[in-house]
């Protein structure tokens, strides 16, 4: 033959026109790849797009420009530098406090907002009726919408803060700086300024801060600002947030969720891939015989190479294309799903980097994943053209190391970039590997131990069925890789909700609280304890607190740690004003992991103290440091006697530091006290009792916060749920493809089988017993890696034990064994209703 001069229109043509023959399978493959990259562009678009408008609204949400805020009134230096600044234009007091309902004897834990000026200068206060954002300010409350409708209330009702009963001006809809998740469980109200000091609600051991609003001019420089003046506010223990720094704060807030959900997706492309990579391989072993008639023709290697890796990148770009698509309108429901948890409302707009993405992401991971199985077109031989006997092919082991490296650097490289995190990257990849790893050993086991003890007395149903699992091109290590991953992520994704749940669950014993009263001062804890008691219900705890700050940290004063830009001290240590208590023993949320346990001391020099393993980290200190603190002008010297492990998941009250007994008794202290009541009714009514005698006093109902925690996790939980669901969908299309791919091979045995005698019915049988197997097979081990995942995760993350849920094994195993079980014979029916001579004439064609 003359020498070859097909160029690449050839290729294409040749591509083209055996696509069109197998569009059928191909079509599967397309949407295998869809559904991956739907996933992963909607979740990382989304995250893009939720970021992009946190820092369009920034000031909307901050309602200034900047805000200097302080926990305490400011010092004369604080208030110079805001004079240096040209004053602040509005300012703010709040805190949380009960709040009364005469007309109907409610009660609730609202915060309270003194505003003054004309706070907020970006976004606005959603009220009604309208007219009621400047009623408010001559004398009137602004109620938080929700509540007013939970509790019955109408514009012109009465509300009691304190000693001070004010008109309700209207329903409060939105109003900057008040986050829609902490609303849940202290609703804002909003007042004007000069009515706080009447409340006498601000008491010793009231939280109570203060905020300075500005607005800038446009020649202002927010970066320069925080720059120059935070440090210096921070010296005099107040802090400013530009609206800059309040989008980073808030973006920060979400990444992680964002993170874990692009690597859900990720998950999902992966699967697809493994469709393209299984589906890949059958489909090449059907063109065997094409590819040598056309080496016959004088075809090159290359060119036959290239007009599958043609088709391959033709089905990755419209995958990309039409997983943007996909991923665009899944963008529309996120909102939906996460309602009250984004802090804005998002603009979903399709960019060109999500179709860059899409595009990218389909075609790289469609020619990665395909490079494999295409490499033995490379070792066809024209002679196979001719002979029945299928000759042994072999592949380089350079390109076959190649490839596989760079399948694992690209999957690397991706989920850095997803996550931003070498180390969260190489665990990422290592525990996909360490599946695979499983999986692939256990179906290969599987097969192996089938072969070695062969249940040869079995009917010749059985015997033929469990045969097919370990013939030349089974089906058995692709389907169990795509069942077993998706089902690993579903059920791995259940379990995990389900220990976010029981961290945040009270425990439900006659000694555990389920309301906790707070800032109760001296004179009042006597007569607190008497109405709890009168009421019916126990004093559980009786907690002293008292507040100081720290002076120095191993020996040195914190102004010089502040000033010392290498130090790796926490800026929380040096600017927080501590809660502490003192006692003599560890409650059940607490273990010493360092030193020894001091209960009760009889000097005030060098006390002995136990601090929290999270202070130990930030505050850089181990058992045998000292510690001064100023306890409220008197400087107190201690030294770290033990380190506690603190389970801060708990709804209880814990501290991150705690004196021993004898040594805090006469400072400065207000408390908190513990209860637990039987009903709502009864807490309704012991809340009321509260309020009237005590205004002050601050009422936690953790029933109430406990109903809000499975709230939030129930939203979070649909999200994750609905993109695991394309794992699972996406698993199915691998399915479906790994089984229509090889229906030829189906389709002849059937044929055989038939013209030897076989019934249709005895055929699906068979078919019918192997993928009932696979499905069992796939599906068990899915379900016992999340087992073992899950018990990691408890161990490591979340330090708890784990207890199986009985969802995976009893619905999500049996759905998905049936799932296969049904692809399986549905698509094998075609098979026994034709005659043998009908089937192979269809599959020669």
């Amino acid at each position: 033959m003359g020498k070859n001069n097909a160029g690449f229109s050839w290729l294409l043509k040749m591509a083209w026109r055996d696509g069109k023959a197998s569009y059928g399978k191909l079509l599967l493959f397309i949407f295998s790849i869809t559904l991956g990259v739907a996933a992963v562009v909607s979740v990382h678009s989304f995250s893009g797009l939720l970021k992009e408008n946190i820092a369009s609204q920034s000031k909307a949400l901050l309602g200034a420009d900047y805000v200097i805020e302080s926990d305490k009134p400011v010092n004369d230096r604080v208030m110079g530098i805001m004079d240096s600044l040209g004053g602040a234009d509005a300012r703010e007091i709040n805190f949380m406090s009960m709040a009364a309902f005469p007309g109907n004897e409610g009660t609730k834990l609202m915060e309270v907002r003194g505003v003054e000026g004309g706070f907020p200068f970006y976004g606005e206060l959603e009220t009604t009726p309208v007219s009621a954002t400047r009623d408010f300010r001559k004398g009137g409350a602004l109620v938080d919408a929700t509540t007013m409708l939970q509790l019955n209330l109408k514009v012109g009702d009465s509300i009691k803060l304190g000693a001070v009963t004010l008109p309700i001006a209207g329903e409060l809809e939105t109003v900057p700086g008040s986050t829609s998740v902490f609303g849940a469980i202290a609703p804002p109200i909003l007042v004007p300024f000069g009515f706080i000091e009447s409340t006498g609600l601000v008491q010793t051991g009231s939280r109570i801060e203060y905020k300075y609003y500005f607005k800038a001019t446009e020649n202002d420089d927010m970066a320069l600002l925080d720059e120059k003046v935070d440090p210096v506010l921070d010296a005099e223990e107040a802090d400013l947030d530009t609206h800059l720094s309040e989008a980073r704060r808030l973006g920060r807030r979400y990444e992680n969720f964002g993170k874990f959900l692009n690597l859900v997706g990720f998950i999902a492309l992966l699967l697809g891939c493994v469709g393209i990579a299984s589906g890949m391989g059958i489909y090449v072993q059907m063109k065997i015989k094409s590819i040598a008639v056309l080496k016959c023709l004088g075809a090159s290697k290359r060119q036959s190479y290239l007009i599958f890796f043609i088709q391959i990148a033709c089905m990755g770009i419209a995958g990309g294309l039409l997983g943007t698509a996909i991923g665009y309108g899944l963008q529309q429901l996120f909102p939906i799903l996460l309602g009250d948890l984004l802090p804005v409302d998002v603009d979903i707009t399709l960019s060109l980097q999500s179709v860059v993405l899409g595009i990218s992401l389909g075609l790289a991971m469609s020619v990665l994943f395909a490079l494999y199985p295409l490499m033995k077109t490379l070792y066809v031989s024209p002679l196979q053209a001719l002979r029945v006997v299928q000759e042994k092919q072999s592949r380089s082991k350079w390109a076959t190391t190649a490839v596989g490296l760079g399948v694992v650097l690209f999957v690397f490289c991706f989920s850095f970039w997803l996550l931003g995190d070498i180390v969260r990257s190489l665990f990422f990849v290592g525990g996909l590997l360490v599946v695979f790893l499983i999986l692939t050993a256990v179906a290969r086991f599987f097969m192996a131990l089938l072969k070695k003890f062969f249940p040869y007395s079995w009917s010749f149903i059985a015997r033929q069925s469990l045969k097919n699992l370990f013939r030349p091109q089974n089906q058995t290590l692709v389907l169990v890789l795509a069942i077993g991953i998706g089902t690993f992520l579903i059920s791995t994704l259940y379990f995990t909700k389900d220990m976010l749940l029981e961290k945040a669950a009270i425990e439900d014993s006659a000694n555990s609280a389920n309301m906790i009263l707070m800032d109760i001062q001296n004179q009042q804890v006597e007569g607190v304890s008497n109405t709890i008691q009168t009421a019916g219900y126990p004093v559980i705890d009786k907690i002293p607190i008292v507040t100081m700050r720290v002076e120095t940290l191993k020996g040195r004063h914190v102004e010089d740690i502040r000033k010392d830009t290498t130090s790796q001290v926490g800026r929380w240590i040096l600017n927080h004003e501590f809660r502490v208590t003192y006692r003599d023993s560890l409650i059940n949320s607490e273990r010493i992991l360092e030193g020894e346990w001091i209960p009760t001391v009889d000097s005030d020099s060098d006390v002995p103290i136990s601090v929290s393993s999270d202070f130990a980290d930030m505050a850089k200190v181990t058992v045998g440091d000292p510690v001064s603190f100023n306890v409220q002008g008197r400087i107190m010297n201690t030294e770290v006697q033990s380190i506690r492990e603190v389970d801060w998941s708990r709804l209880q009250p814990n501290f991150s530091i705690v004196f021993p007994s004898g040594v805090l008794e006469n400072a400065p202290q207000f408390g908190v006290m513990t209860t637990r009541t039987s009903d709502d009714m009864g807490s309704a009514r012991l809340q009321q009792q509260l309020v009237r005698r005590f205004p002050n006093v601050s009422i936690l109902d953790l029933k109430r916060i406990l109903s809000l925690l499975e709230e939030i996790l129930g939203k979070i939980g649909w999200v994750i749920n609905f993109m695991a669901f394309f794992s699972i969908f996406v698993g199915v299309a691998v399915l479906m493809g790994a089984i229509y791919s090889s229906k030829h091979q189906r389709v002849k045995q059937g044929a055989l089988l038939r013209t030897l005698g076989a019934q249709g019915a005895q055929i699906l049988k068979m078919i019918a017993i192997e993928y009932a197997v696979l499905g069992f097979l796939g599906a068990f081990m899915g379900v016992l890696l999340a087992v073992l995942g899950s018990t990691l995760l408890a161990y490591m993350l979340f330090e708890t034990a784990f207890t199986p849920s009985w969802v995976p094994f009893f619905i999500i195993l049996p759905a998905i064994t049936l799932l296969v079980f049904a692809l399986g014979v549905g698509n094998s029916i075609g098979i026994v209703r034709n005659s043998p001579l009908t089937v192979l004439k269809k599959e020669k064609e």
